[in-house]
Formats: structure tokens, C-alpha cells, sequence
């Protein structure tokens, strides 16, 4: 798989299997003490998802905290379970991902549908999550909303056709390039044959179909106007103005539901769904600015009690 330079790939077994993650190697990093606080950088969903996705923007945060990246199962180099995965299964994993890499918390980076289960993970456990940086948190049944009523769910639905549908029109180096372009990016001109190829290589994963019709069909979608309002853990959300399916004012309908958690909300100019990949140099920069908001709030909440 395809993992920034100056990382490596390790592992760790969870209830679903292998779980693969990228880590700094110690030889390209010399730090002489160990940092203290730890980022762990999650990916979305999508046609050929992974940590690759973080992996113009993870490296940059090496020198001053602890970065792991991982591959949820069922997608990169994890291990690809024959199951109908459902939300349950991402939180038990993720959780235990933190168990093993983070005991004492971390700050978690995640998008899209994988950000908005991360909102669940710290309402159920909020001692595993120090605080929240999401891009595009999105459970897409928001406000009632009923994905799994769509036309491509309901095709998705019906047996063979949705292996057939995968291997031709998704897991293909047209279907890749669709997908950025249809649904991550707002310039398509940003697509570089890299990002197609690393999607690619995660898409074709033996039995990485299971993973990715659990997504499209709709089997882990929820509503987070549900699930927000209970949120304690500090939040900021950063969003691409043209992402698609997910327009900005779902975000802002978002976050009013919780202004007591979200410290802010950055709206993301002429950028779409994965702004970590169109425009990392930005993206870093923003992160960087949330990681400062977030310990703010940590200081502001010490001080209260």
C-alpha cells in the first residue's frame, strides 16, 4: 500500500482482524524525547479508501506529537473480513485501536462518514478521545434523511448484481478517477495518477468488496443530528465548500446543534469532500490552527473545575 516516506507499516489484532496502521520510522525521526500527545489520522469511505488519504498531511506532525494512520478493516492492508459490516463493527475496532496505540487518549482526525462514527465512539467513550478534528462529519440519514431509500442502494441491493457493479464500475482505474471527481474533489485537475493508483490498489484488495457495498448500500449510515447534542468532547470541523452530497449548510445545521462542543466550524473554499488530498499544504495549516483551539478549550475546562 501506498504509506507516506519516512513511514512504516506495523500492525495490531483486533476482534476483525489485522489491522495495519503507518508509524514514523525511529531511524527518519529522530526525536530526542517522546512526545506526549498523540494524533491519529482515520480515513472515510469510498471506492478504494485508506490511510492513504492522510498521507500528504500526517508527516508534518511527526516532530511534535505521536501519528499513527490506520487501514479500518475491510479496507488498504487490513485484513477484509466476508461480513456485511455495520457501524458497530468500525467503533469496536477503532476503539480498540485506541485501547492499544493511545491509553491515555488522543486527538482524532477523521472524515467524511467515518468522522461522524468517531462522534458516536466519544459520547459512548469520551476517556479514549482527548479531541475531535472532522472533515466533512457527515452520518448521511442527517435530519430524517433516508440514504438507504436511494437508487444506487436499493440497486446494491440485489444479489450478484452488486459484485458485478463493484468490479466493473468501481474497482477499475476509470471508476477511481469518477469517484475523485465526482465525489472528493472540486478541481479534477488536482487528481494526480498516484491518488488513482493508490485507491485502485486498496479497491482490488481480495474481498475488499464487502467493505465498500456495506458503505454504498447504506448499512452504515445514521443520523448525527441524533447523536451530536450529547457530544462533550472539545470538536472543531472543518468543511469543503463544494463538497458534494454534503453541502455546507448540512454542516452549519450541524454544529448548531452543539456550540457548546464545537469550538468552530472553517468553511473550506473551493474544496471538496477530502481537503487533506486536494489541498494538504492548507489542510495542515488548519489543523495545526484546530490543534491550537482544542487545547485552548482543554485549558478553559481545567480551569472551570
Amino acid at each position: 500500500m501506498f504509506i507516506a516516506p519516512g513511514f512504516e507499516q506495523r500492525s495490531i489484532v483486533t476482534d476483525l482482524g489485522t489491522v495495519a496502521y503507518a508509524a514514523p520510522q525511529p531511524e527518519f525521526w529522530p526525536i530526542t524525547a517522546q512526545p506526549e500527545q498523540t494524533l491519529i489520522f482515520i480515513h472515510g469511505f469510498g471506492g478504494g479508501s485508506s490511510s492513504y488519504e492522510w498521507s500528504k498531511v500526517y508527516p508534518a506532525f511527526t516532530t511534535d506529537y505521536r501519528v499513527f494512520a490506520p487501514d479500518l478493516p475491510g479496507w488498504g492492508s487490513s485484513d477484509h473480513p466476508e461480513r456485511n459490516y455495520q457501524i458497530e463493527d468500525y467503533e469496536t475496532t477503532i476503539a480498540q485501536l485506541l485501547e492499544t496505540l493511545a491509553p491515555q487518549g488522543a486527538v482524532i482526525l477523521a472524515s467524511a462518514l467515518t468522522a461522524a462514527i468517531m462522534v458516536r465512539l466519544a459520547v459512548k467513550q469520551p476517556h479514549l478521545i482527548r479531541g475531535l478534528i472532522l472533515v466533512t462529519p457527515a452520518g448521511l440519514s442527517d435530519f430524517g434523511k433516508d440514504f438507504q431509500q436511494g437508487f444506487l442502494p436499493q440497486i446494491l441491493r440485489v444479489p450478484l448484481l452488486d459484485k458485478t457493479l463493484y468490479q466493473t464500475a468501481i474497482a477499475t482505474a476509470a471508476g477511481v478517477r469518477r469517484f475523485l471527481t465526482e465525489r472528493q474533489f472540486a478541481n479534477p485537475d488536482l487528481i494526480t495518477d498516484e491518488m488513482v493508483a493508490a485507491y485502485l490498489a486498496s479497491a482490488t484488495q481480495p474481498n475488499a468488496d464487502y467493505a465498500a457495498l456495506s458503505f454504498v448500500r447504506g448499512d452504515l449510515c445514521f443520523d448525527l443530528a441524533e447523536w451530536l447534542p450529547q457530544l462533550t468532547v472539545p470538536t472543531v470541523v472543518l468543511w469543503g465548500q463544494a463538497a458534494q452530497f454534503t453541502e455546507v449548510d448540512l454542516g452549519q445545521r450541524l454544529v448548531a446543534l452543539n456550540p457548546q462542543a464545537i469550538q468552530h466550524l472553517e468553511i473550506i473554499d473551493d474544496v471538496g469532500l477530502t481537503p487533506q488530498l486536494e489541498q494538504p499544504s492548507l489542510t495542515i495549516a488548519l489543523i495545526q490552527r484546530a490543534l491550537h483551539q482544542l487545547q485552548t478549550a482543554a485549558i478553559v475546562a481545567s480551569e472551570a473545575d
